[in-house]
């Protein structure tokens, strides 16, 4: 049996930064991935689905270059290319992932991890892993709609979508949360005609309400339908000639779709299927495991980070925890994560990025709240580029002047955020924010406005 300080049970985000962190504090470290180092993100989320949205961005922008004067005769998608550089980046970066984790001097097993009991991981039911701390990294799936299981072909999850050969004519998605909209403003732009169908009053429903208001306003104006405060009828959904009919349920209407195929983006489930949870005492919640601020479980020694934790499931966040049960195990002083300060970004068109509370969260938190906007069609920068759609909002308290939230809509919003959540980080008070001076013309000029707006001196 070897023995080893710590043992990381998936390779992702989440697991292989803990793993490389406690191998960096000096730690004899055992990283478990059955399937490739780098997870979901790497591999069938993030990195494949950014590709194809950059693609739809360039896309988007060549049939509309004579509005800046570049005539392009034929702007047309070749769908086997994109999918060729797919593979070529999640290469590169697979092939660089593999080194840090080599030169991190660790352990790295590829099979299939069981939890034996505290401070014991068999794996392949073969091999046999002793460790003073067990990290859970094991990530999430797709959720399906209950009673409507995925079957890859008419039925399909993002995992699914991303292995398809080519673009569907047509296509409804169930849920317009990041998934959704991503998906649908990709395939819009790749031709396919989308429906959005979101139980919620609204789409991306956990950002604030005038962005996703402006979101929908701008997805609806490139021809996207959106059908909010509805549900698909999992039970009724039947195949019919060329794809799906696929029934929708609201309050007040009733109405049936027809496409190519249907898109389920309703959430993920964590994956901890094996680990056998129960019989160790790890405490769960709707299946999720557990955790303190420290990512500790209910059970002395294990630990669990990332999507199968419940929490925000990026893998931003996954990775800043799988540091923090790092640092935790190593002895090593560390802050719990804010995380109501951590950045949120989704990349359809216009972008939307995010960080802290919206104004309803804020309002119903008991602030005195204050708010100010500032629309990209005032901005230089975005008349300048043809991108005019967007805006920003900050939301501050009116007793204290802390900022409590900035939200984001449109072109290259998620590189803009990032300025947001270093200020989140240094608790920026919105008359910092509003008097940094903003190069000119820049797209950043428009957050200074907001929180000028939001201080009543715009």
């Amino acid at each position: 049996m070897e023995r080893y300080d710590v043992a990381v049970i998936g390779g992702g985000w989440g697991g292989y930064t803990a793993a490389v962190q406690s191998a960096r504090h000096g730690l004899r470290v055992a990283l478990v991935e059955r399937d490739k180092l780098g997870g979901t993100c790497l591999h069938r989320g993030c990195i494949p689905t950014k590709v194809m949205l950059q693609t739809a961005d360039v896309l988007a922008l060549a049939r509309h270059a004579a509005d800046l004067g570049v005539d392009i005769p034929s702007a047309t998608l070749d769908y086997d290319r994109v999918r060729g550089r797919m593979d070529e980046v999640i290469g590169q970066l697979y092939r660089g992932l593999q080194s840090v984790v080599r030169a991190a001097k660790l352990t790295s097993i590829t099979g299939t991890a069981h939890i034996a009991a505290p401070g014991r991981v068999m794996v392949d039911s073969q091999e046999e892993l002793e460790a003073g701390a067990i990290v859970i990294a094991t990530g999430s799936r797709p959720r399906p709609l209950p009673g409507l299981p995925f079957n890859g072909e008419t039925v399909v999850s993002s995992d699914d979508l991303l292995q398809r050969q080519r673009v569907p004519s047509s296509v409804v998605i169930a849920g317009a949360g990041a998934v959704g909209v991503e998906f649908a403003s990709c395939m819009a732009d790749f031709g396919a005609a989308v429906t959005l169908v979101e139980l919620a009053p609204r789409i991306v429903p956990l950002e604030d309400r005038d962005i996703a208001a402006g979101l929908a306003r701008a997805l609806s104006a490139r021809g996207i339908r959106i059908i909010t405060g509805s549900s698909v009828v999992a039970g009724e959904v039947a195949p019919v000639d060329g794809g799906m009919r696929v029934p929708v349920r609201g309050r007040d209407q009733e109405q049936v779709l027809d496409a190519e195929l249907l898109l389920v983006a309703v959430g993920r489930a964590p994956v901890t299927d094996g680990l056998d949870l129960e019989a160790l005492g790890v405490k769960t919640e709707r299946g999720y495991v557990v955790v303190d601020d420290a990512m500790r479980t209910s059970v002395p020694g294990i630990y669990a980070v990332g999507d199968v934790n419940g929490g925000l499931q990026l893998a931003h966040v996954a990775a800043a925890e799988g540091a923090l049960a790092a640092d935790v195990i190593a002895g090593k002083p560390s802050p719990p994560l804010a995380y109501a300060r951590l950045p949120r970004a989704t990349y359809c068109r216009p972008q939307v990025a995010s960080a802290g509370l919206t104004e309803d969260e804020a309002a119903a938190a008991g602030f005195a709240v204050k708010a100010g906007r500032s629309h990209f069609r005032a901005n230089g920068k975005a008349l300048i580029a043809g991108e005019p759609d967007g805006l920003v909002k900050v939301v501050a308290d009116g007793a204290t002047g802390d900022v409590l939230g900035v939200h984001i809509l449109g072109a290259h919003s998620t590189e803009l955020i990032a300025e947001v959540a270093l200020g989140q980080l240094l608790n920026m008070a919105v008359w910092e924010l509003a008097a940094a001076v903003y190069p000119h013309p820049t797209l950043s000029e428009a957050i200074g406005e907001a929180a000028a707006a939001a201080e009543r001196r715009s």
